[in-house]
């Protein structure tokens, strides 16, 4: 490797350039409204586990959870987001959360 070529790569691993710390902070701050929004929704939840206590329902309604996953997909196709993906973080996020209803229906 050229004397030159290395330096910029010891450089480009030690200080990236200005525009990829701006794109960095950019997503922390997504992130960071993500995380609310999680906390939104677990607020949410927390609401649905009431009922389901009063009414004896389970934790995991497979009928729901189908159709939040097909909702959940059409919305990401239209955001212009990978449909693929979106199944996937909601398919564990959907898990996470019927183990969180379990541990309080008992």
């Amino acid at each position: 490797m050229p004397k030159d070529l290395k330096s910029m790569t010891a450089q480009s691993k030690s200080s990236p350039p200005p525009e990829l710390g701006d794109l960095r902070h950019a997503i922390d701050g997504v992130d960071g409204a993500l995380v609310a929004l999680y906390a939104k929704r677990l607020g949410l939840v927390n609401q649905v586990l009431e009922v389901k206590k009063q009414y004896g329902l389970p934790a995991s309604i497979p009928e729901r959870v189908e159709e939040v996953i097909v909702r959940v997909r059409g919305e990401a196709e239209r955001a212009g987001f990978l449909p693929d993906v979106a199944e996937k973080l909601w398919r564990l996020l959907i898990k996470e959360m019927i183990v969180y209803e379990e541990g309080h229906l008992k």
